[in-house]
């Protein structure tokens, strides 16, 4: 009977230990492009989001800037669509896109590209 309330007792303690994240805390995270999105509709999403009245700065995606590697419309998607996300997402923003982007809580920068986060 002693050697069962030891493992109960070292069990307990253990999950103790063990750090939980709140039910309350914000988790990090970022805006990308939906890969399985044909390509037109990217493209449209980038147009509105850079452009097109979504406010997103769309600055490091442009030639010789950090983040026009690699040149591809899902990578330039991904930026544009974070930087619309992180501004807006306190003030009714999402990441949505008619359906070209996801939420991802894996850090997406790379190299010298580095995504906006904000709390």
């Amino acid at each position: 009977m002693s050697t069962m309330l030891i493992r109960i007792t070292l069990g307990l303690l253990f999950l103790s230990l063990v750090p939980l994240k709140s039910v309350d805390a914000d988790y990090e995270q970022w805006c990308i492009a939906d890969e399985q999105t044909p390509d037109d509709e990217l493209q449209a999403a980038i147009d509105w989001a850079c452009g097109g009245g979504g406010g997103a700065d769309c600055s490091k995606i442009q030639m010789n800037k950090p983040c026009f590697f690699p040149n591809t419309l899902k990578d330039h998607a991904s930026y544009a669509f974070n930087s619309y996300f992180q501004k807006f997402k306190h003030k009714g923003g999402s990441c949505y896109f008619k359906g070209a982007a996801m939420i991802t809580e894996l850090d997406p920068s790379h190299g010298p590209c580095k995504y906006d986060y904000f709390p």
